[in-house]
């Protein structure tokens, strides 16, 4: 019975693990809006993975793999809450899988950066990012990674709080699934390649 019990937790941690946390709000309305493409991207990782989604203790949905043989092993991360409360599943997660800040990996909207752009940072502010802020206050530090997935600014006088609850428009189809992409590619430099060599691979880019 006590090797069972152990030999289960060695199987949960694993020295490589990362957790991937994809960032939105639950449910058919808003899984298709600007404020959940951090779910959307999260849906690329899994599919090339071939993993699925499942229920987790933690209030979440979970899917874990690996890339390759013998890349690292990735925990794709979706909270069944709103995204202002983020914080508590994620810190569950990391708690229960063993994973430090460092390997956290955070895949969020952007309201600052142009629709098609992608920046990856670790640690600073969270912007007025109500998701951000409820992670970093639950971990207990605002040291996790981040790819920030440019959703740009709302046109004219329009509220922003509404902007980001609102689909993606017709002529953004296209660049959005290649954007997608490139956010998973991201999440996934940052896991084998470190943030250094990451952003240079990803900053600047472009999906035009």
């Amino acid at each position: 019975m006590f090797w069972r019990k152990k030999k289960k937790a060695e199987d949960r941690v694993a020295s490589d693990s990362w957790l991937i946390v994809g960032l939105g709000n639950p449910g058919a309305k808003y899984e298709a809006t600007r404020h959940n493409v951090g779910q959307m991207a999260l849906d690329v990782l899994a599919e090339r993975m071939g993993a699925r989604f499942s229920s987790h203790r933690t209030n979440s949905r979970v899917a874990e793999g690996r890339l390759v043989p013998g890349g690292p092993k990735l925990i794709l991360a979706k909270s069944n809450g709103y995204m202002n409360t983020s914080g508590g599943p994620v810190s569950a997660l990391a708690r229960y899988f063993e994973v430090p800040p460092e390997r956290v990996v955070v895949i969020h909207d952007e309201l600052d950066l142009p629709f098609d752009s992608i920046k990856l940072k670790q640690g600073g502010g969270h912007g007025g990012h109500n998701g951000l802020r409820d992670i970093a206050k639950a971990l207990g530090t605002p040291e996790f990674l981040r790819v920030r997935v440019g959703i740009g600014r709302p046109p004219g006088q329009q509220d922003p709080a509404d902007y980001v609850l609102r689909p993606f428009a017709t002529s953004e189809r296209d660049a959005l699934a290649v954007l997608l992409e490139d956010a998973a590619d991201a999440a996934e430099a940052l896991t084998t390649e470190g943030l250094l060599a990451a952003q240079q691979r990803f900053h600047g880019r472009s999906t035009k």
